[in-house]
């Protein structure tokens, strides 16, 4: 498989889950800015909706949308617990976990990223996206993953977000549950591995 990812994007999310199934996999940096992956194809090519992450399957066919990669890819290695067992209310929790970041914190970091948007309108968006890290804060008060002891996929799209909140100068300090969280993923021997990867920790 080969993964299509830019530094820091979204596609950390995916980085990480496939780190942490152990499967074998290439990645493929992609200059956001340019559009050109690593040896000179245009991103559209691989992705016609022209972002990433993109998923190359061994068939050639592809799959986006960070919350369907990491579910086919916890699907692959389900001793691995990365998702719960299909059906029954945990599975819905995770969908409404994955939901929940994608639509409330994915989403609204896409503005704070846009050099168009007024300042006016990104501190409006600021408040609320604390608004919704407080909630998290909340869920994680008397749990270490947001499914309770277990992790899952949905833990790494958070910490991909933190990560975001942490560059745009977010103050977490009084979110104890919520940096401990971040701090207890960055410790995962997958997600260093994928910091440091992407040249984002040393």
């Amino acid at each position: 498989m080969k993964l299509y990812y830019a530094p820091g994007a979204c596609s950390l999310t995916a980085h990480i889950v496939l780190q942490e199934t152990g499967l074998e996999y290439e990645v493929v940096l992609v200059n956001l800015e340019t559009r050109i992956a690593e040896g000179g194809s245009l991103l559209e090519t691989v992705n016609p909706k022209g972002y990433v992450p993109v998923l190359e399957l061994e068939n050639k066919q592809t799959l986006t949308e960070v919350t369907a990669i990491v579910q086919y890819l916890a699907e692959l290695v389900p001793d691995h617990q990365l998702v719960p067992t299909t059906g029954g209310l945990v599975r819905a929790r995770l969908q409404e976990w994955l939901g929940f970041i994608s639509t409330e914190l994915h989403k609204p970091f896409g503005f704070l990223y846009n050099p168009s948007v007024s300042e006016d309108s990104k501190k409006i968006i600021s408040e609320r996206i604390m608004q919704r890290l407080s909630f998290i804060e909340e869920q994680l008060a008397n749990q270490d993953y947001l499914l309770g002891s277990q992790y899952s996929v949905a833990d790494a799209y958070l910490f991909n977000i933190l990560f975001w909140a942490g560059g745009f100068g977010f103050d977490l300090t009084k979110l104890e549950s919520l940096t401990a969280f971040r701090d207890r993923m960055a410790a995962r021997p997958a997600v260093h591995a994928v910091l440091k990867q992407e040249g984002l920790a040393a």
